[in-house]
């Protein structure tokens, strides 16, 4: 089958990529051959294979004419989202649904579906918790949410905070004074903000009080009314620091709670908070639950695969506990029923 369909140059290219690069990743994992002739792109292969190809220039070719940026990164989620009934305006929602500006004029938008949900619902709820691996923009997308609500007036401080859990280094070894320790934990924090307002301008605000970025231990006894507040690396907090953490919630206040289960620095033998919370929480009105995966992830093509890997790994590995309980519970039901 021959799909044909013509497109302007200037989209030609965006789509096509560096040495023909784009094109060329459709082709292998599709089984198509794409090419240009007089004027017009041509896909020729098989009914089904053709048909997901077109879909996927076109989608290509919508984003370019919008200003989108159609780089690898975006061509292979396009292809990973070919059987979903929801790909087909993927990108013009997502590039319709900009949060904020970094301070060199690059618009800040979710990249992926799992992204534009969770902006959905930190949009539509009180307490948003997101959990899922590096990469997926847990974190950034939160404290855009939370400088555009600062920016707009519509919280009067941001307060963040993360759990000053050790990750194989004791903080007595480390050297400097508490908050010398302290500050290489709360370090993605400041980069984010300094990407998003600008250094002068966060440190400004920030000798004002209206921007706060504290260890977890020091939210204890407050109550946060008008702010935007955010807890990263959740799933290092116990179950306890959880609970006192999200009745800090105050009239006029939003929280984000993000973190990454797979990724605990707790001791083996204890509880996530984060797990926990999800449990406990699940069925409350105003409190939602978003889920990224492997999919969501927006760093570099390798981090994608290196966690789709693990994820595969770690699911493996719960399968052979499993088996290996099984006659365990059956003996343990058999001696229940005699």
């Amino acid at each position: 089958m021959t799909d044909r369909f013509e497109l302007p140059a200037e989209v030609e290219r965006d789509i096509f990529g560096s040495f023909d690069r784009n094109i060329r990743n459709i082709e292998e994992i599709l089984h198509v051959t794409i090419v240009l002739r007089d004027g017009s792109v041509v896909v020729t292969g098989e009914e089904k294979s053709v048909g997901e190809a077109g879909k996927i220039i076109r989608q290509l070719a919508r984003l370019s004419e919008n200003g989108g940026s159609v780089d690898t990164q975006r061509v292979q989620y396009a292809i990973d989202l070919k059987d979903e009934p929801s790909g087909d305006d993927m990108f013009s929602r997502m590039d319709e649904d900009t949060i904020c500006h970094t301070v060199t004029g690059k618009p800040v938008r979710p990249k992926t579906l799992g992204q534009q949900k969770y902006i959905e619902a930190v949009r539509s709820n009180m307490i948003t918790f997101a959990n899922g691996p590096a990469g997926t923009g847990k974190t950034f997308l939160a404290m855009a949410m939370a400088v555009t609500a600062f920016q707009n007036e519509e919280v009067q401080r941001i307060i963040l905070t993360r759990p000053a859990i050790e990750a194989g280094e004791k903080l007595g070894f480390l050297p400097g004074d508490l908050q010398q320790k302290i500050d290489p934990y709360l370090r993605p924090l400041y980069d984010a903000l300094y990407q998003l307002m600008g250094a002068e301008n966060f440190q400004r605000n920030q000798e004002k009080g209206l921007i706060e970025v504290a260890p977890l231990a020091y939210m204890r006894g407050r109550t946060l009314d008008n702010a935007y507040i955010i807890l990263d690396e959740a799933q290092n907090t116990t179950p306890e620091q959880m609970k006192m953490f999200l009745t800090r919630l105050g009239f006029g206040s939003k929280v984000i709670v993000t973190g990454d289960t797979t990724q605990k620095d707790l001791a083996p033998s204890a509880a996530s908070g984060l797990e926990v919370a999800q449990r406990i929480l699940k069925n409350i009105d105003g409190i939602c639950f978003i889920t990224l995966t492997s999919r969501d992830v927006v760093r570099h093509p390798l981090v994608q695969k290196i966690v789709k890997a693990y994820e595969e790994y770690d699911s493996r590995q719960r399968q052979k506990r499993e088996r290996r309980n099984e006659p365990n519970n059956s003996e343990h039901r058999h001696r229940n029923e005699k």
